[in-house]
């Protein structure tokens, strides 16, 4: 009985997450979640999508190195249930057979763990002492493969024209918003034409 139990478990789970079996350490997932921050973000960037990780699969399941507060590794299974409707996509290098190799998923990995524990950076800034979801995937990328997955963007160069992202905007910066400031949105790496979607649910 215990193990029919953790067959239609494991089935469940299955269906739950297209399969998850699928996927692969080094993928990006990305999400939409409900707080006003993210609301302002798929506002500017005009997309839906206002949250993203990189997928680390384990022995024990698969789990998501995001950038919330702190940095940390999130079960696969909770991180989308976080995110609007438990919708997300997948996607994945097009060369990523070949780029992906043993010592590229090690340096990963290891860049990851030194993000590991850092605040997360309400203000958007591209120093590492303080980061945020999408920063993390880029510079986890640039630094182990030497890619920029979708070029950074000025803070001036998105759509700031709406009164909830001007109204978040001066919450975070007052008078002094950084419209110079490099920003990497999830909109960015969404679109990068070196991914390819592989998973949505």
């Amino acid at each position: 009985m215990k193990i029919i139990f953790i067959v239609l478990a494991s089935l469940l789970f299955s269906k739950e997450t297209k399969t998850p079996a699928t996927l692969r350490s080094g993928d990006i997932i990305f999400q939409t979640t409900s707080s006003m921050q993210c609301k302002a973000v798929q506002l500017a960037t005009h997309s839906i999508y206002s949250h993203c990780g990189i997928i680390d699969k384990r022995e024990s399941g698969y789990y998501v190195c995001e950038a919330v507060q702190p940095v940390k590794y999130t079960p696969l299974k909770e991180w989308i249930e976080g995110g609007q409707g438990s919708h997300y996509v997948v996607k994945r290098l097009k060369n990523a057979d070949k780029a992906l190799t043993t010592e590229v998923l090690k340096c990963m990995k290891e860049t990851e763990e030194k993000y590991k524990g850092k605040d997360y950076d309400a203000y958007f800034g591209w120093t590492d002492d303080k980061i945020y979801c999408s920063e993390l995937i880029w510079k986890v990328y640039k630094s182990c493969l030497n890619i920029e997955v979708g070029k950074p963007q000025l803070l001036k160069d998105f759509d700031l024209s709406n009164p909830l992202v001007k109204k978040e905007l001066e919450k975070r910066y007052g008078s002094k918003i950084p419209y110079n400031e490099q920003v990497v949105s999830p909109a960015t790496l969404f679109e990068s034409d070196l991914l390819e979607e592989v998973v949505k649910q």
